[in-house]
């Protein structure tokens, strides 16, 4: 690391101490509790808050720290712009991460995460933040995760949690299921390890009956363009239409069948209509297949006995396989069923298939393949050699037969061919004619699908909160009764998991054995805990009431603080907890038990910090502790440094060399304040230079642009100081107000030198006057061909640059200019010819 580099030996004497400095107003804070926000009474409410971290073993990083100062900064200046700001952190301390470094270093997660938590708490206070730690909040604490139990059993009330077998995602190394964007190119993407795929029972939550609304409403929210879009996308909507293929001659399969789940039972041929989601029935006429998912239950009805050897192989070889393996793997496979359903639109048989690149989780299960138009079932047909027909053709070409080389997906400036009285509509033209067509006989009905999928909360671990349920062989499933909660997490020494499939829960019987709260009988627990991302649903409710006992929330509070003014967190979480946090309240408001729908008025996603143009990591030996840092440069100098690296919404390239201009321009700053006069006026140009720095600041600091609020700053500094002068006071206590967001400890210690007994939070922000901002203008004269025509006023010392900007923006000057001016004559503060 570059020494600090004082500018002279006389501010070296000052002694600029950041280390006593900000120990002692971090006590000082502490004893005054200038951080403690008035819940009850405080005027202008303002909720900043920034997503809480997983309390790691390694402690705090970088990152964090660029994160929450951030945050911090923007909750600093809205406390100055008069707003009580209430600014909380806790911990999201349960999960699979926590569990698996407790088996590693052999330690029980109950023992580690505490530990884990008094760490990151050092690290924070140090930091210099404004939170309210009285408000302090962690997932693991009994006192919180028994309202986490709570909000499942609303939602259970509510019909909106529900338990059913699924496929999923499992790890066999880390032993428990994986969400489908945990799992990369086939493997698990904290392990590695080849994902498989099983069918458990597990308990979801019916997040897709609020599609719609959550899709909706982004339209009204300010959230940055590209963390809405990214929400849009994974709700994913589709208007389309569902279709139904009667299947034909089952007659001759009535008998014993198996069904997708490999399970063996009787039924009776009454008719079976395979129903298809599509987006395109205007291609119907050109549906020359059917493909099922292997796991449809239908499959067992539809399959000839002829056929039930390799459909059943192929279900087999298909279970094996994780479910984003299916979805990008472009090897086609599959098996015929035997059997044929008709095509209401041809009235002509076509063959049933199942295939591993359909998928249960998506529409019906099933789909209508258009070979001619769509680039999978294109491929599948070519393996298979099944019909391919044409029956959308560029606009005005006549093409109603002849072999295809490759799918036609155009659906713009095209039509239909071959498509019976639909022929020479337009693609969607066709589409509302033929659903309306084939509804005549029930074969069709428009309806809109969602790409979102019900949220499965189900872990198969030890490290989270217990699902609220009993079952009972009498009751069957009986919630806890809310007075029973929290049904704590008990203290297991092996916690370790199995290949079971069930939690190290169900390992504990004198735990799980428990009386059915309804009839008192012999009862079982659920053994799954339920997933993280619930447990960060809703703590941004908590935080205000961590005071109270018996409520999850309190009505009269958060009616106050609620919704969330200003959130910000990683681009990671842009997705997933952003959408699950709305939901879950939306549910709370359609119970009635808040009334606000949406949880975040404004959100921005942070940046991400690099060094020395590369990521960090371990295995580079590049990781940045900011321990480190704040003991050999000071909290203020880092936290300044971190804002001034890059754009906060973009990041920045953390280099060590730099970071001493930082400290120098806080050194120069301590050395003109403690060194400023009162004796005569400020200097006019100065005082010019600091509104305009006001201005700057003032509005970089709400659209998060810090680096050139702090360029702005140092520029200023650079005025102030030049020619070594000694600044006078009215030049630099408004400068203590502005740099106080990000060196919070220096702007008390200074503020407080200056005379002031009040904290600089509670002294407002600095004025801004146009007026003394207003730049000293002259006029010059500009001559166009040898004629004046005219005058321009400039900033007094502008150069050519600025003197021929400001003449071409002169109508009357510039109708003269008739071409690109031949040469430029210019004469600082007197004249400007344009020669033609």
């Amino acid at each position: 690391m570059t020494e600090t580099i004082h500018p002279n030996p006389a501010e070296d004497s000052v002694g600029y101490d950041p280390t006593a400095i900000e120990r002692k107003w971090q006590e000082r804070w502490e004893t005054r509790g200038t951080n403690h926000t008035d819940l009850a009474a405080g005027v202008r409410p303002f909720y900043a808050l920034m997503m809480f971290p997983y309390p790691s073993a390694e402690g705090l990083h970088v990152g964090n720290l660029f994160a929450f100062t951030g945050n911090d900064i923007y909750g600093r200046f809205q406390r100055l712009q008069g707003h009580t700001v209430f600014e909380p952190l806790g911990y999201d301390a349960f999960g699979i991460h926590s569990e698996n470094f407790a088996l590693k270093v052999g330690t029980h997660p109950a023992d580690l995460i505490p530990r884990n938590i008094d760490n990151f708490r050092r690290q924070l206070k140090r930091a210099g933040l404004m939170i309210d730690w009285r408000h302090e909040l962690s997932t693991t604490d009994p006192d919180y995760y028994k309202w986490t139990q709570w909000l499942f059993l609303q939602l259970y009330k509510r019909g909106l949690a529900y338990k059913k077998g699924a496929a999923v995602n499992w790890c066999p190394n880390d032993k428990t299921v994986l969400a489908n964007e945990q799992v990369i190119a086939g493997e698990c993407e904290r392990c590695g390890a080849k994902v498989e795929q099983r069918f458990l029972e597990q308990w979801f939550f019916r997040i897709t009956d609020y599609a719609g609304r959550l899709l909706d409403n982004l339209d009204s929210l300010d959230w940055s363009d590209s963390t809405k879009q990214a929400q849009r996308n994974w709700i994913g909507r589709s208007d389309g239409a569902e279709l139904s293929f009667r299947v034909q001659d089952l007659e001759e399969l009535t008998g014993t069948a198996t069904i997708a789940s490999g399970e063996s039972g009787e039924y009776t041929a009454e008719p079976i209509d395979v129903r298809v989601f599509t987006t395109r029935p205007d291609t119907i006429f050109g549906a020359t297949y059917l493909v099922l998912a292997p796991e449809h239950p239908l499959v067992g009805a539809l399959t000839t006995d002829e056929q039930r050897g390799a459909v059943l192989a192929y279900q087999q070889r298909a279970a094996k396989q994780d479910l984003v393996s299916r979805k990008v793997s472009k090897e086609k496979t599959g098996v015929f069923t035997g059997t044929f359903a008709v095509n209401p639109a041809t009235q002509s048989p076509i063959p049933v298939w199942i295939a591993d690149y359909v998928l249960m989780e998506y529409g019906t299960g099933a789909i209508m393949a258009v070979p001619g138009h769509d680039e999978r079932d294109f491929e599948f047909a070519k393996v298979f050699d099944l019909p391919i027909a044409r029956v959308v053709a560029p606009g005005g070409a006549t093409v109603p037969h002849g072999p295809m080389d490759a799918a036609y997906t155009e659906s713009e400036n095209v039509h239909l061919v071959n498509s019976g009285e639909f022929t020479g509509l337009s693609v969607a033209e066709a589409k509302k004619a033929i659903v309306v067509w084939l509804a005549l006989n029930g074969h069709a009905k428009a309806v809109v699908n969602y790409r979102l999928h019900d949220w499965c909360i189900s872990r198969q671990r030890y490290w989270g909160p217990p699902i609220p349920i009993i079952y009972c062989d009498h009751c069957g499933t009986v919630p806890v009764p809310e007075q029973d909660l929290p049904v704590e997490l008990p203290y297991v020494e092996d916690f370790k998991p199995d290949d079971s499939g069930v939690s190290p829960l169900a390992r504990v019987e004198s735990w799980y054995r428990v009386a059915c709260p309804t009839c008192g009988g012999q009862a079982r627990r659920e053994t799954d805990v339920s997933d993280t991302f619930l447990d960060s649903a809703w703590y941004f409710l908590r935080y205000p009431s961590t005071g109270f006992s018996d409520t999850p929330f309190d009505e009269t509070i958060t009616k106050k603080w609620l919704p969330v003014n200003s959130y910000i967190g990683g681009n990671e979480h842009a997705v997933l907890h952003l959408l699950y946090s709305r939901f879950t309240t939306m549910v709370l408001h359609d119970a009635g038990l808040i009334d606000f729908e949406e949880p975040f008025t404004k959100f921005r996603a942070h940046g991400m910090i690099i060094r020395e143009g590369a990521k960090m990591s371990k295995s580079r030996g590049n990781v940045v502790n900011p321990d480190e840092y704040i003991e050999r440069w000071g909290a203020d100098t880092f936290r300044t440094y971190l804002m001034f690296l890059g754009p906060y919404e973009e990041g920045g390239d953390f280099r060590d060399q730099s970071i001493a201009g930082v400290r120098r321009f806080l050194d120069r700053l301590w050395y003109s304040v403690v060194g400023a006069t009162t004796d005569g006026a400020p200097d006019a140009g100065v005082i010019r230079k600091l509104h305009q720095t006001i201005k700057k600041v003032s509005s970089d600091l709400p659209v998060l642009s810090y680096n050139t609020a702090v360029a702005a700053m140092m520029e200023y500094m650079n005025t102030v100081r030049r020619g070594e002068r000694m600044a006078h006071r009215a030049e630099v206590e408004p400068l203590v107000q502005l740099v106080a967001v990000f060196a919070p400890h220096l702007a008390e210690e200074l503020w407080e030198r200056l005379g002031h007994v009040e904290s600089v939070f509670d002294a407002g922000w600095p004025v801004f006057d146009a007026s003394l901002a207003a730049e000293e203008m002259q006029t010059i004269a500009v001559q166009v061909g040898g004629k004046t025509r005219g005058t321009v006023q400039v900033p007094t010392g502008a150069g050519q640059e600025a003197a021929l900007e400001a003449a071409m923006a002169d109508p009357s000057i510039s109708k003269f200019v008739v071409a690109t001016p031949k040469k430029v004559v210019f004469v600082p503060g007197r004249l400007l010819n344009l020669v033609i």
